[in-house]
């Protein structure tokens, strides 16, 4: 019998399980609904924020104790005063909206000493594709593919030089203690630059993209850097740019404005000997040289004899290092360098890798990653760096044990050595004179290949025996 007031159960019925849910019925399909007999208990009345109680500076002293992801996350997350609060401890952020940068940058991120712009200088795609675009990402920086196009991938496609000189100029207003901008460089040569100069008196490192040597006029303007970066304007990526890349009119602006650079990067550029003849002579405190992927003309390797505060050099992606050295007497020698590093490089011919090591022959140590080339007898002319202390070598997978054992045998002062994937590298080929160098060593890291790390980890346990036997031939 059914209890008092509650209807037909068709309507109502009681689910077993459940003695204080009923299921409510509308006569409709699907119109069963839940609904609690007991009566829910009332809510707490929400307790008071304690920490609206503290002022400004103490909650910043508190906020800062966090780590940043903590403190960009979820932190800046539980209201509005806190995201304030959160923004005025941010000091490196990466901007990819550039409507961003001119109106709301100074305002929720006021402290910053680190700003990345080159991501948002990159427009958008101006018309929206009837299907979802596929994104070519590296790093920070994402790229729109047009599947429609051949090639997919174009020149990209970057703001106009009106609206990169508006947020710069926003940005030098706002923020006179920044250390480090990335940043592009105007198409033709405007006054954004020119703002950050005068407003980024504290101004230290700086990254410019899409540069030309119109662009690098301002550049001139900036008398406390320390540290540039310059990525030339290359037509395949960035598009024809007005007064083509970066050429030797370019390394002598920039030379002449910034006299007190302690690392320059060069990616991409043009120039000669006298580009870089002319970064030695003005840029005294010069210790840092990376080069990447250049374009010079032969005969530029004779000019790093100028720089006579050098104690790096670095290069990377280079498809050549010298067309044309020039005699070696006419050739000097970097007498400060302590460390050569080439990355990824093409050391194919003979004349320019001998000049390298005749310029860098007092280096102490060098480092040779996942280059192309390197023979015994290309290796065989580092020999004429005397002093080297360390050895790093990683990829070089044409060099064999008899090629390096004949070069750093000859090395009385070496004290580190590191071979990484070098698979030409036999450990049954180690002599006895090689074992005697490596014991006295300060610091060995010997992985020439896979074979050899494996041999390591399997000793003692037996299976490198079991499976020669177990899959040997009849």
């Amino acid at each position: 019998m059914p209890e008092p007031g509650l209807g037909d159960l068709g309507q109502r019925q009681l689910l077993k399980g459940w003695p204080d849910l009923w299921l409510v019925g509308d006569n409709k399909p699907g119109g069963l609904r839940a609904r609690s007999m007991a009566a829910a208990p009332p809510s707490p009345p929400l307790e008071p924020d304690q920490t609206l109680a503290l002022p400004d500076a103490l909650l910043l002293r508190v906020l800062a104790c966090l780590p940043e992801p903590h403190l960009t996350g979820a932190a800046s997350l539980v209201c509005r005063r806190w995201t304030r609060l959160a923004g005025r401890l941010r000091r490196r952020l990466a901007v990819r909206d550039w409507a961003f940068v001119a109106h709301r940058l100074p305002y929720r991120f006021p402290d910053l000493a680190d700003l990345d712009l080159f991501p948002a200088s990159i427009a958008a795609p101006t018309a929206a594709a009837p299907h979802a675009s596929p994104l070519l990402t590296c790093g920070a920086v994402s790229l729109t593919l047009d599947a429609s196009a051949d090639p997919p991938l174009g020149a990209c496609r970057f703001v106009d030089d009106d609206a990169l000189d508006r947020g710069l100029a926003a940005v030098a207003a706002s923020f006179p203690n920044l250390r480090r901008l990335s940043a592009t460089a105007a198409s033709s040569e405007s006054g954004g630059l020119m703002a950050i100069a005068g407003g980024c008196p504290t101004l230290q490192e700086l990254e410019l993209h899409r540069c030309t040597d119109l662009a690098l006029r301002p550049v001139s303007a900036f008398a406390h850097l320390q540290i540039l970066r310059i990525v030339a304007a290359a037509p395949a990526l960035y598009g024809p740019a007005e007064g083509g890349g970066v050429t030797d009119i370019g390394l002598t602006i920039l030379a002449h404005g910034c006299k007190r650079l302690v690392k320059l990067e060069l990616q991409g550029c043009e120039g000669s000997y006298d580009g870089i003849a002319a970064v030695g002579r003005c840029c005294a405190m010069l210790e840092e040289l990376t080069i990447v992927d250049h374009r010079m003309d032969g005969g530029w390797l004779a000019a790093l004899a100028f720089c006579g505060n050098l104690k790096t050099l670095r290069l990377q992606s280079c498809r050549r290092i010298d067309d044309d050295p020039g005699p070696a007497e006419h050739l000097g020698a970097c007498l400060t360098l302590e460390s050569l590093q080439l990355h990824r490089c093409q050391l194919r011919d003979r004349s320019a890798l001998h000049a390298l090591f005749l310029v860098c022959e007092g280096a102490r140590e060098i480092q040779v990653q996942n280059c192309w080339g390197l023979e015994d007898d290309m290796f065989a002319l580092a020999g004429l760096c005397r002093r080297v202390k360390f050895l790093l070598l990683e990829g070089c997978s044409l060099l064999t044990t008899r090629g390096l054992e004949s070069v750093i045998t000859s090395w009385s002062d070496l004290q580190s050595l590191e071979v990484v994937t070098c698979n030409k590298i036999k450990d049954e080929e180690i002599t006895p004179a090689l074992s005697e160098l490596f014991s006295n060593l300060k610091e060995l890291k010997w992985r020439p290949d896979n074979k050899s790390l494996l041999a390591a980890s399997l000793v003692g346990t037996g299976m490198g025996k079991k499976g020669r036997v177990f899959f040997k031939r009849v």
